[in-house]
C-alpha cells in the first residue's frame, strides 16, 4: 500500500487548523454530508475509528447483553472485537470456499433465537452477497449491519456497500483506499433514529451541551482529518478504477498459472475495489520468500482466524477444526502489491516473481 497525502490534501488540512473549530468543525459536517451521499444513504456520523463505527453501530441499535451478532472468522480481529466492546456476544460462520466471505448458507444455520445481527465483511474489498443475507434478515426479523472497512466504493447489485443493510460501517485507516490523515471512521445508514443515537454514542452520550441521554464515548473525528477525507474522497472512484485496471494485469499475468488460485472476479452483480489482491496457493510461503528476496513486499492477511486467537480461545473454547475453510484459507492467502501508483512493469515483476516460485523445484 502507499497512501497518498498530496498538496491539496495538505492545503485542506492547514485551512481546518486556521478557520474552523479543531473538534467538529464546518469539514466534519460536510465530509458526513458528502460521505452519504456518495454511498446513496441518508445520513452518515463520522466516529474516531472504524472499529469505533462498528461499536456505535450495533449499539444503536440496541445491542447489548446476551444478545449475539453472526460473523466471519475470517477477518482483521476488530470486526468481532467491536461486538465485545458492544457488550455482545460473537458468533462465527464458516467462509466461502470460492471467495473470501462469509458463506450466507453456513450463516443460516447457525442462526439463533438470540442473534440479533448478521455482520458481514466484505473483505478485501470483495462485496458480500448482500441480498442473501437481507433475505434471511427479513425471514428471521433480525438486522444487518455491513463491515465495509475495506470496501469503500465497492458494489453489489447496482448499490454502493454501507448502503444494503441497516447501517454500513468504513474505516480512513491509512492503509485503506481512502484515508483522513490518521484513524478515523464511518457509520452511513437510512435510519434517522440509529443515525441520532450514534451521533450521540460518538459525542460522549449527548443529549445537549450539558444533558445526556445514555453513556457514550469520545470518538469524533478531528476537523483537520475531515478536511483531508473531504479531497480523498473526490479522488476515490478514480483510484478504485485504477485498481481494478492493476487487478486485470495481475489476472492476465497468472491466470492459469497452476498452483494458483486468483480471487473472485468482477461480474454484473459484485464490483469490487481490490483493496488487496490476494492469491490462494499451497506454496504461499515459498512465494513470499521469494518476493522478499527481490526486494518485493508481500503480507498475510490473515494468518490466524479470529477464533484462534489467543482470547477467544480462553473466553469461548475454540480450537482448531472449528472453521476449517477459514483455517486453510489462512494457510493459504497471500496479499500481492496493491496500489493505485503500481506501474504495469511493477505488476509484471510481481507476477514474474510468482510464477518462478511456483515452478521451482520444492
Amino acid at each position: 500500500m502507499r497512501p497518498v497525502v498530496d498538496e491539496e490534501m495538505i492545503e485542506a488540512g492547514i485551512s481546518a487548523l486556521r478557520n474552523e473549530r479543531l473538534v467538529m468543525g464546518e469539514s466534519v459536517y460536510k465530509f458526513e454530508e458528502e460521505f452519504a451521499r456518495y454511498c446513496g444513504t441518508r445520513y452518515a456520523v463520522s466516529t474516531a475509528s472504524g472499529t469505533a463505527a462498528l461499536q456505535i453501530a450495533f449499539q444503536s441499535i440496541g445491542i447489548h447483553g446476551d444478545d449475539e451478532i453472526l460473523t466471519t472468522p475470517f477477518s482483521f480481529f476488530a470486526t468481532s472485537n467491536a461486538i465485545i466492546h458492544a457488550a455482545a456476544q460473537p458468533r462465527f460462520a464458516d467462509v466461502e470456499d470460492s471467495g473470501f466471505n462469509l458463506d450466507p448458507e453456513n450463516a443460516s444455520k447457525k442462526i439463533t433465537s438470540k442473534t440479533r445481527a448478521v455482520e458481514p465483511v466484505h473483505l478485501y474489498g470483495q462485496p458480500a452477497r448482500v441480498d442473501e443475507f437481507l433475505a434471511m434478515a427479513e425471514d428471521r426479523g433480525i438486522s444487518i449491519v455491513e463491515d465495509c472497512c475495506q470496501a469503500h466504493g465497492a458494489e453489489y447489485d447496482g448499490k454502493k456497500v454501507g448502503s444494503l443493510g441497516l447501517a454500513g460501517c468504513f474505516s480512513f485507516y491509512s492503509s485503506k483506499n481512502m484515508t483522513v490523515g490518521g484513524d478515523g471512521g464511518m457509520i452511513t445508514t437510512n435510519d434517522k433514529n440509529l443515525a441520532d443515537a450514534a451521533r450521540s454514542f460518538r459525542d460522549c452520550g449527548r443529549a445537549s451541551k450539558y444533558e445526556m441521554s445514555r453513556v457514550g464515548y469520545t470518538s469524533r473525528l478531528n476537523t483537520v482529518n475531515a478536511a483531508i477525507g473531504r479531497v480523498q474522497l473526490r479522488r476515490l472512484d478514480k483510484w478504485n478504477s485504477l485498481r481494478r485496471g492493476i487487478a486485470s494485469l495481475y489476472r492476465r499475468d497468472l491466470e492459469g498459472v497452476e498452483g494458483i488460485t486468483l480471487p473472485p472476479e468482477e461480474n454484473s452483480k459484485e464490483v469490487p475495489v481490490y483493496h488487496l489482491f490476494v492469491i490462494r496457493s499451497e506454496h504461499r510461503d515459498r512465494i513470499a520468500k521469494r518476493l522478499e528476496e527481490k526486494g518485493i513486499e508481500s503480507a498475510i492477511h490473515y494468518p490466524i482466524p479470529i477464533h484462534l486467537q489467543d482470547y477467544y480461545r480462553r473466553q469461548y473454547g475454540f480450537s482448531e477444526g472449528s472453521f476449517p475453510v477459514s483455517e486453510k484459507l489462512a494457510k493459504e492467502v497471500l496479499s500481492l502489491p496493491m496500489h493505485p501508483m503500481l506501474s504495469e512493469q511493477e505488476v509484471s515483476l510481481v507476477s514474474r516473481t510468482v510464477r518462478e516460485a511456483v515452478h521451482q523445484d520444492s
